[in-house]
């Protein structure tokens, strides 16, 4: 029972994963790409390692697999923050879909 639970969700990351790379090739600018590239992906990771540290043996590994996706979980919103502020800056994206312009009146020109 173990196998086929650690097995569904190794498959389901490795799924979620190959969405995002779909989404970083086919999404068609900087801040579709960003949400591609770190909603799916930390998911599927998250599935992935939980997955694997089903299947170890010995509980430091499962804590060692715990402990990289709690580290991708610290860092994924940030790089996406400043992938997202670097495009604002830089003028790449679509910024003139944007509803709301947060960032108009703090960033500098």
């Amino acid at each position: 029972m173990l196998t086929v639970l650690s097995s569904v969700l190794l498959l389901t990351g490795v799924a979620l994963a190959l969405v995002a790379a779909v989404g970083l090739v086919r999404l068609p600018d900087v801040l579709s790409r960003m949400h591609a590239a770190t909603k799916p992906a930390t998911l599927g990771l998250l599935l992935i390692t939980v997955g694997a540290a089903l299947r170890m043996p010995e509980a430091g590994d499962a804590v060692k697999l715990l402990l990289v996706a709690a580290f991708q979980f610290l860092t994924a919103p940030v790089a996406a923050h400043m992938i997202g502020r670097a495009a604002y800056r830089s003028g790449a994206g679509a910024l003139d879909d944007l509803v709301v312009d947060d960032l108009r009146d703090v960033t500098p020109p």
